[in-house]
């Protein structure tokens, strides 16, 4: 699955970590450079409500559109 262009609004069952390996901060933005999470929505991820990770999904969507604008 190419979680680079994962959309969570057609995913029926649970969703997927958003990680893709490359786990490094960016002190500037304070969210990963790999899955442009922040480091409490990483920690937070695998006891985060079905509905927490939609929203943290459609956060990183906004996030990833911002940075190529």
């Amino acid at each position: 699955m190419n979680l680079q262009d994962f959309d969570p609004t057609y995913h029926e069952g649970p969703l997927p970590s958003p990680c893709v390996g490359i786990c490094q901060m960016d002190r500037k933005s304070g969210l990963c450079l790999g899955c442009q999470r922040t480091l409490q929505e990483i920690t937070d991820w695998s006891v985060a409500p079905e509905s927490k990770k939609r929203a943290v999904w459609e956060a990183i969507i906004h996030r990833r559109a911002t940075k190529s604008a």
